[in-house]
Parts: structure tokens; sequence; C-alpha cells
């Protein structure tokens, strides 16, 4: 996981679409229940913490989702602790060889933020 690039994916294929279809039905559904701002209500739980990395792919990758969830992803990016996250991986600097060479595969790299 590269919290630091922003891509443009070439393509969203069928499973892709599909999963993204889920997270945004699963997360406008915990927010909408529970009355946010997290997903399971007002405190942060094992749920935020489980899609957490998910809220940094999104961003990475431009993610289209509904409304309910893609203010749910600028939430918790504001939060202090995903910040701190953030700023941590943009620090580092060990590669991923593989991982460098596969995201030329999937999109154009639209920015690079590491340090």
């Amino acid at each position: 996981m590269n919290c630091a690039l922003r891509i443009e994916l070439a393509q969203i294929g069928n499973e892709l679409a599909a999963d993204l279809e889920r997270i945004d039905e699963l997360w406008s559904e915990g927010l909408l229940n529970f009355g946010g701002p997290f997903l399971a209500g007002a405190e942060f739980t094992a749920a935020d913490a489980f899609f957490a990395p998910v809220v940094f792919r999104a961003q990475t990758y431009a993610l289209k989702l509904g409304d309910v969830a893609a203010e749910y992803v600028e939430r918790m990016l504001a939060y202090e602790f995903m910040r701190e996250w953030y700023e941590a991986g943009v620090r580092e600097p060990w590669r991923d060889k593989p991982h460098e060479d596969e995201v030329s595969t999937i999109g154009t790299v639209l920015a690079d933020y590491r340090l």
C-alpha cells in the first residue's frame, strides 16, 4: 500500500466494480443506521480500523463512491490518527520493487508525494 501516490486507473473491471459497490453499500448502511460519524456510531471501532486502509486506497485511486461513503472517506482522512499514519507513509524510504513496477501496469501516476 502506498498512500502517497495518486493513480488514475486504466480500467475498473467487473470484480473491482462489484467490490466498490459492496464497500459503498456497507459504509452507507453503517453510517445511516448507526448515525455516524463512524461506521458503527459515535465511536471509532474495529470496523473503522479494518477499513482504514481502504479509505487510503479510495484516496489513492480517486474511487467513485456514493455521497455518504465519500463523505466518510473525507472525514476519516481528516482525523489526526489518519493524518499521522499518512505522514509516516510519506516519509517511509523503503520501496517494494514489485509493487512499484505493478503501479505502471494498472494506471497512470498523477502525483507522488513521497519524500
